[in-house]
């Protein structure tokens, strides 16, 4: 099932106050269970990132290693990534490891998945 994104910043600031977090060095993720069908998601790259092409290759990284993990995930959940200075310039596996890692410390996929 495809996922919803998030756009509405009442959605993004619900998530950083009341979501559980992980943080590394290449991404930040939020993610909280949710009442509504399907997963949601939103991602966050700030200027600080860079200009707008970091910024965009950011999310693309961010968007292509969650679409490889979507398949494991269990039930329905709100996400919220925030990308560091290190997505724009690391490869997508690098981010889809650390997102993992993420996803299992917040009991989003099974450990032996």
């Amino acid at each position: 099932m495809k996922s919803q994104t998030l756009k509405e910043n009442k959605d993004f600031r619900r998530l950083y106050y009341r979501a559980q977090s992980k943080a590394s060095k290449t991404l930040v993720t939020y993610a909280m269970k949710s009442r509504k069908k399907g997963c949601r998601l939103g991602i966050t790259t700030s200027k600080k990132i860079g200009n707008a092409v970091e910024r965009n290759r950011s999310r693309r990284v961010i968007r292509a290693a969650y679409s490889l993990l979507e398949p494991k995930i269990n039930g329905d959940w709100d996400f919220v990534f925030v990308a560091r200075g290190l997505t724009s310039k690391v490869k997508m596996q690098e981010v889809l490891k650390d997102m993992e890692n993420h996803f299992k410390a917040l009991g989003v996929i099974d450990e032996n998945d």
